[in-house]
């Protein structure tokens, strides 16, 4: 009984696998914080994107387009 209790004190196979879970929660935390830091951004640049479209297509005697808000 006291090998058992000593084996399993020594054991650290599962100490490894909390490690990877810390680090797993980790770099899920930064892609979501990161995801959502460059959501502002996209948004803002697809809208500049559109608006100089709609001018160079407007200028060459085109249709002007909608930009989505």
């Amino acid at each position: 009984m006291m090998g058992s209790i000593r084996n399993f004190w020594r054991d650290e196979s599962g100490v490894t696998a909390i490690e990877y879970g810390l680090i797993a929660g980790l770099l899920s935390v930064v892609i979501i914080a990161a995801v959502t830091a460059a959501g502002g951004n996209l948004n803002a640049i697809f809208s500049v994107v559109c608006n100089k479209l709609k001018t160079a297509v407007t200028s060459g005697g085109g249709t002007s387009v909608a930009c989505p808000a």
